[in-house]
Formats: structure tokens, C-alpha cells, sequence
């Protein structure tokens, strides 16, 4: 397995190079878009890690132009960055990321679980799928308050007119001369 990282910060890059290197995985770099690019192409990785902020070019370029080349289309690509804008986001899962995953929130060992996770996933399975477009999540309805039946009534059967139930005068709380 071969992962391509595509980051233009030297020492993120060498840290998950590291990470990926101790479990098996091949790695490839790449310090901007047009490289990333340029590697993808020459070196058919199993998947792309890339960055969105980089000097040359937005990250979610690069993975425009890879997923419209026949030669790169089919190659999972992560977005990975510490740029946590919702538009930016959403836009690469509609372009066909398989993630958007924010620096900030993932430890290398997790991040290393996550690709490894995904590239077993992919090992016997047909080319990468594109993504769904993005949905947001449903607002919640609120649910309407339980009704309950009118309380139990007793017909008078002379007048046909409702009346409440009776209390019993033998029940504790009536009687005076009990206790």
C-alpha cells in the first residue's frame, strides 16, 4: 500500500510520514498542489492525503484536477487541514473526497487507523465510488404532547346529563370517626 501526502508543512508531512511508515505503508510526498498532482499521476498511489491551504493552490483544486483526469479519478483522496470553514468542507465531499478530516482533531495514530481502515476497505472492491453529495443533517420536529382521554364520568340515568363520579363516604380520608 502507497499513500501520497501533499502538504506543504515540512514537519505535519514528516509526522504522518513516520506514522504511516511503522505500519506497513509506503509514502510518497508532495510540498504543493501542482507536485501532488504531478505525483499522483507518475506514482498511482493507494490514496491521497492532501492538504487545502497551500501555497500554490487550495486543496480542493488539486482534488478537482485529480478526479477529472481518468488516470487519477478512481484514487480515494482525504482532505486533511487545519482550516475548519463549512463551505470548504462541503465542496470537497461534493467533488469526491472520501473524507474531510480537521488536523487539530486527529492524533497521528488515529489518523494512521483511519487510512489504514479505509485502504483495507478498498483492497477487494471495485473503483472508489464518488461520494454522495453533501446533505446536512435533518433539523429534529418537535413531537406534539401525548393526549389523553377526558377523565371517566358516571351518566345519572334520569336526566341523561353527566355528572362526576361520587366519592365513596366509607373510604379513610371521609370518614371521621375512623383512626
Amino acid at each position: 500500500m502507497k499513500v501520497l501526502i501533499v502538504d506543504d508543512d515540512q514537519l505535519t508531512a514528516a509526522t504522518w510520514a513516520m506514522g504511516l511508515k511503522s505500519a506497513g505503508i509506503d509514502v510518497i510526498t508532495a510540498s504543493n498542489g501542482q507536485d501532488g498532482i504531478n505525483q499522483t499521476k507518475s506514482q498511482k498511489p493507494d490514496m491521497v492525503l492532501l492538504d487545502q491551504i497551500m501555497p500554490d493552490m487550495l486543496g480542493n483544486a488539486v482534488l478537482s484536477a485529480l478526479k477529472a483526469d481518468p488516470e487519477t479519478a478512481n484514487i480515494p483522496v482525504m482532505l486533511i487541514s487545519n482550516y475548519n470553514e463549512n463551505q470548504m468542507m462541503k465542496e470537497a465531499i461534493e467533488k469526491g473526497a472520501v473524507d474531510y478530516i480537521l488536523k487539530y482533531q486527529i492524533e497521528t495514530k488515529d489518523l494512521v487507523e483511519k487510512v489504514k481502515a479505509l485502504l483495507t476497505d478498498l483492497q477487494g472492491s471495485a473503483p472508489m465510488p464518488q461520494a454522495a453529495p453533501y446533505t446536512p443533517p435533518p433539523t429534529p420536529v418537535p413531537t406534539p404532547a401525548p393526549t389523553f382521554p377526558p377523565a371517566p364520568t358516571q351518566q345519572n340515568p334520569q336526566d341523561q346529563t353527566l355528572t362526576p363520579p361520587l366519592p365513596n363516604p366509607e373510604t379513610p380520608a371521609q370518614n371521621e370517626n375512623s383512626g
